[in-house]
Parts: C-alpha cells; structure tokens; sequence
C-alpha cells in the first residue's frame, strides 16, 4: 500500500463534507479546517518532491562532473609520463634531442590546461554536492512539515467524530509546527 499524502487529505475533506452536512457551527469549522490543511499539506508535499529531485539531480550531476575530472587527472598524469619519456630522450645524445625537448616542453604547457580542466571538474562537483546537501537539507524539514499537518487533518477528522474542541485545536496547533517546519525547510 503507497502513501498518498493527496488521496489521504482527499478522503479526509470527504469526511468532513459529510459530517458539515449536519449544519452544526463547530462541523463546519471543522470541515473548513480540513480542507484548508488538505491545500496546505498537498502544497508541502509537492515541495518535498521537488526538493528530493533536485537532490537526486544535483548528486548525479556532481558524479558526472567527478567523472569529467577523474578523466582529465588521468589525461594529465599519461601527459606526465610522455613529458618524462620525451625529457630522457632529449637527454641522450642523437639527432631527434632538440625535437624531443621541445615535445617535453609542450607537454608541460599541454598539462597545465589539462589541469585547469580538472580543477573546475572538481569545483564542479563540490558546487553540484553542496546543491544536493541543500535540496536534501529542506526535503527532510518538509517531511516533517508534511507529517505535521497531515496527523493535523487526521485529529480533524476525530474531532468530528467526537465533537470535541481540544482535538479541533490541536489539529490546528500541529499545522502551525507544520507550518514552522516548512519556514525552517527554507530558512536554515
């Protein structure tokens, strides 16, 4: 059985159609209430999915950007060896000794590039990483957020069921800690 935040408030909100039917003030409350944290907990719960791709997005573009990199160190360290194969033939006597030393020199300045390139690879990577942290980061207040008002619509539904104010109120008061968890989601 699959959790469906959206289902769930769906059904609640029914519920309290039902039960508002009955023309009593405090149902109708209720039933109000109900539907405004049924918005509210779809609203929260589409911001947690949002926040979860573009985790998972940043994270498998953080690992493309490490491939790119690890490519380019590879590059520059077979660079490092052609640049010491060159330096000792340029070393031993015989006619290619210049052509070998100006291959060595080129490999030097060929490196340097390569190593630009690795560089921003790498700070690639730390910049899509610290991305996904973030998108992770407010996912997890979110959940929270979403959890909060969804129990919030839950004891709604019980205070129908009850006629109780105290549940009504706390519902209410779990949709504020919601609510708080959401500003938290976007503000730490």
């Amino acid at each position: 059985m699959t959790h469906d935040p959206a289902l769930e408030a769906h059904e609640h909100r029914e519920h309290a159609e039902h039960a508002a039917h009955e023309h009593d003030s405090f149902i109708s409350q209720v039933s109000i209430t109900v539907a405004v944290l049924a918005v509210l907990a779809a609203s929260i719960g589409s911001l947690e999915t949002v926040e979860a791709g573009g985790a998972i997005t940043a994270a498998s573009e953080a690992v493309l950007s490490q491939d790119q990199a690890t490519d380019a160190w590879n590059e520059y360290q077979a660079d490092s060896l052609k640049k010491h194969l060159y330096g000792i033939a340029a070393a031993a006597p015989g006619p290619k000794a210049e052509e070998f030393a100006r291959t060595a020199r080129e490999q030097v300045e060929k490196q340097a590039e390569i190593k630009k390139r690795a560089q921003e690879g790498e700070a690639e990577r730390d910049k899509l990483m610290a991305q996904s942290r973030l998108h992770e980061h407010r996912h997890h207040w979110l959940t929270g957020a979403a959890t909060m008002v969804e129990i919030g619509i839950a004891i709604c539904t019980v205070a129908i069921i009850t006629r109780r104010r105290q549940f009504w109120l706390g519902s209410i008061l779990l949709a504020v800690i919601g609510l708080g968890l959401f500003g938290a989601a976007y503000l730490t």
